[in-house]
């Protein structure tokens, strides 16, 4: 393994060794805490521009497989982890997660106190820092960092959404048949790729809706025009990267297909542009949720539901001056789904596809289809 070299813009230089691609890259650091599903992570699109801490401290053992991405390309600048470990020791393994990571151009580096780092994080908040094993020095690396953009000033949804129109037919994975099921469709939705995870689609489908996805930038009135023809029955917001205040242009679009009364289920980043949409800006937390561990009470029964998230922004509770509150993060109070009082939309700010995570909220998906 090479050496590499971390530096954060509050001063920490840390030395570690490099398993992934080489080169320099800069990124906002954020910790996961899930304990399993590192390949989901990593091809999660809502990591993109973004390092993340592994607080699991053993990364690697169970290799990769095309079959667990959650989109075919990761976007996340790099992965930071205590060990890693280059022999997979799993069936389902197709190639060691070093070799996946050099392949994307993914940078990997070991070797790290990430106790202290996540540590750091949750006190300091999420941080800048760029990642290199072609540069050593802490005056060169700072200067680099200083002269690059931060991830609030860029917009990914533009590298992570498809460009073209397409259906998504798969299910959900069945692991008695080693494959994807293709359930019977009754309804139809369009469902606005801001960075779609795989398995939300795989989820939408699995409650019975044909998915027609589009791009990020598409035509609400194209839309709009299609549910008044009954060719669509709903619209659903993926998850995505990066600040939602930045997607004033998407925005302009979900307040026409507000205005038109079609239901509207939005996870993650959809949960918040549905907020700016009806006037009501998210914040910033300061060091985000990223994990599989997560407690949410569902304020409709009182039941606490484990929950996989991944987010930076949340909606304020400003937002009760027109929704109903649903859920509850139980860590920090902060608001985790709304139902909109006068309009036939939801939505949570976490993941209930799960991937990796509990599945303790998949009905979410089986609402939204008997809601049309």
């Amino acid at each position: 393994m090479k050496k590499a070299y971390i530096y954060f813009e509050n001063g920490t230089f840390l030395e570690a060794l490099s398993f992934g691609a080489d080169g320099t890259s800069v990124g906002e650091v954020v910790f996961n805490t899930s304990m399993s599903g590192y390949q989901e992570i990593i091809t999660d699109p809502s990591y993109a521009g973004q390092f993340i801490t592994f607080t699991m401290p053993e990364i690697g053992i169970v290799g990769t497989n095309s079959k667990d991405n959650e989109r075919e390309i990761p976007h996340c600048k790099g992965i930071i982890v205590r060990k890693y470990q280059d022999f997979p020791s799993n069936f389902r393994s197709q190639e060691k997660l070093s070799d996946f990571l050099c392949k994307h151009q993914i940078m990997g580096i070991c070797d790290i106190d990430t106790r202290g780092v996540t540590a750091m994080l949750r006190d300091q908040g999420a941080m800048m820092a760029i990642i290199s094993t072609e540069f050593s020095e802490i005056e060169e690396l700072k200067a680099r960092l200083a002269k690059s953009p931060r991830i609030e000033e860029i917009n990914y949804i533009q590298k992570v959404s498809i460009t073209d129109e397409k259906a998504h037919s798969k299910g959900t994975f069945c692991f008695a048949k080693m494959d994807f099921q293709t359930p019977p469709t009754h309804k139809t939705v369009v469902a606005i790729d801001f960075g779609a995870k795989d398995n939300i689609l795989n989820e939408l489908v699995q409650a019975g809706l044909h998915v027609i996805l589009k791009p990020h930038n598409f035509d609400a009135q194209e839309i709009i025009s299609l549910y008044q023809d009954k060719k669509i029955h709903g619209v659903f917001l993926s998850n995505g990267p990066g600040d939602p205040m930045v997607l004033q242009d998407e925005v302009k679009q979900i307040q026409k297909l507000i205005a038109a009364k079609i239901p509207i289920f939005g996870i993650c980043l959809g949960h918040q542009l549905l907020s700016i949409a009806h006037g009501y800006p998210t914040e910033k937390l300061k060091f985000g949720h990223h994990g599989g561990n997560h407690p949410v009470k569902n304020l409709a029964n009182g039941k606490v539901e484990i929950t996989a998230q991944n987010h930076n922004y949340s909606v304020t509770d400003a937002i009760l001056e027109i929704a109903d509150v649903t859920h509850r993060n139980l860590f920090d109070n902060t608001i985790e789904g709304v139902r909109y009082k006068n309009a036939p939309i939801f939505s949570v700010q976490y993941h209930p596809e799960a991937s990796p995570g509990p599945t303790d909220s998949k009905e979410l998906f089986r609402q939204f289809a008997q809601m049309l």
